[in-house]
């Protein structure tokens, strides 16, 4: 595929898929975004800006609320929070034709991790992401890449980003039918300033990074501390390790491995110091809290594989009970 001039769709220009669009648009490429309210005003009027330590650069995009209007794309990026796909998904397909690639940029599990998944979970689709099968049914798991983000950003203001750590994708295929899609796509993303990582374990990368935020994610929305505090206290200490346990069995259940133990995990935590994660901004700015993304999906994996999630269990009713508290 000619990475020259590749037509991409960005559902979501929050702070991550703003960041993919503004990239993919300086290094050339034909880029629109699906956004509403107040972000596509920002948008069509003043374009992506994007603000780091030094400078503030502007990102001219296509900003759309309907898609027909850019109509079948060669790539289309979902960047949402990933509990509100399922009831937009439908509405995507105008953006689909039978080569278009779909590419998956969320927290948590995609819709499409158990496709073409060999082992005891084959043919079975993930409820908490893809609740009866909508989600699939509208994004072809068959026609779909992961992106794993390992960086942090954040909104100022609606078309506004700030860059923050870090500056590294992963891209990857879960089916060797879709590699040189992948290596096109990683290549867009390369030419736009983005150190890019090309991998065939797309579902390892994206395990191994949820094993680290099904945790620490869901106890710092409970609890309001960082990362640093979860883990000085002995006893949130150890409830963090049992959970990762628990992730660990149905990882080796399905056949995706860590690389690593519960404690050596935590330690890298532990190095990023006093930091509040995702779901704990999300908590204090108001905003859906991705808790079946990023927790659910380890109790229904458990139940399917038939391992015990306690855990889990008991962190995720807590989770849920906030997060309805809080109006989220």
């Amino acid at each position: 595929m000619n990475t020259q001039q590749i037509r991409t769709t960005v559902v979501g220009a929050g702070a991550i898929g703003g960041l993919m669009a503004a990239a993919l648009a300086r290094a050339g490429h034909a880029v629109s975004v699906l956004a509403r309210g107040k972000t596509l005003d920002a948008i069509r009027a003043d374009g992506i800006r994007i603000l780091d330590d030094t400078r503030e650069t502007v990102a001219r995009v296509a900003a759309e609320s309907d898609a027909n209007v850019p109509g079948v794309q060669d790539f289309v990026v979902i960047a949402l929070k990933a509990q509100t796909l399922p009831a937009i998904a439908r509405s995507l397909t105008p953006l689909m034709g039978p080569q278009t690639v779909v590419v998956g940029a969320m927290n948590g599990l995609p819709w499409w991790f158990l496709h073409d998944q060999p082992g005891p979970l084959a043919g079975h689709v993930i409820e908490a992401v893809d609740p009866d099968g909508v989600v699939s049914a509208s994004l072809p798991p068959a026609r779909s890449l992961g992106c794993v983000v390992h960086l942090s950003s954040s909104t100022d203001a609606p078309g506004v980003i700030r860059r923050g750590r870090g500056n590294q994708l992963i891209v990857g295929a879960p089916s060797a039918s879709l590699s040189a899609q992948a290596s096109a796509f990683a290549e867009a993303l390369r030419e736009g300033g983005f150190d890019v990582s090309l991998t065939q374990q797309i579902r390892t990368e994206i395990w191994v990074k949820l094993w680290g935020n099904m945790n620490m994610n869901p106890l710092s929305a409970l609890t309001g501390s960082t990362a640093d505090r979860l883990l000085d206290d002995p006893l949130t200490h150890a409830l963090v390790l049992r959970m990762m346990e628990e992730a660990d069995a149905i990882g080796t259940r399905l056949g995706l491995s860590t690389g690593m133990a519960a404690p050596q995990r935590v330690a890298l935590t532990r190095k990023l110091g006093a930091f509040r994660t995702s779901m704990l901004q999300d908590l204090e700015a108001g905003r859906p809290l991705e808790v079946e993304p990023i927790l659910g999906v380890f109790p229904e994996l458990g139940r399917k594989l038939d391992v015990p999630t306690p855990f889990c269990d008991a962190v995720l009713g807590l989770l849920r009970q906030r997060a309805f508290n809080s109006g989220l």
